[in-house]
C-alpha cells in the first residue's frame, strides 16, 4: 500500500467522521475522497496536523478487507 504524508494542508475536502465515533472526542479518524486518492486525518488535530492520502484502488482494497 502506498501511504503519502501531506506536509501541505489539503483544502476543498469534505470530511466526514464514523458514526460510530462518539461526542466525547475519543480517537477518531476522519475521511475525505479527493479525486484520486482518499485522505485520512486525526479529528483531534484539523487544522495543520498531518494528513495521509491513499489511492483511491489501495483505500477500496483496504476497506474490502476490513469489512470481511
Amino acid at each position: 500500500m502506498s501511504v503519502e504524508r501531506m506536509t501541505k494542508h489539503v483544502d476543498g475536502l469534505h470530511w466526514f467522521k464514523s458514526s460510530y465515533s462518539g461526542s466525547d472526542g475519543g480517537n477518531c479518524v476522519e475521511v475525505a475522497a479527493g479525486l484520486d486518492a482518499v485522505y485520512v486525518r486525526d479529528s483531534k488535530v484539523v487544522n495543520g496536523g498531518p494528513v495521509l492520502r491513499i489511492r483511491r484502488g489501495e483505500w477500496a482494497s483496504f476497506v474490502a478487507l476490513a469489512v470481511e
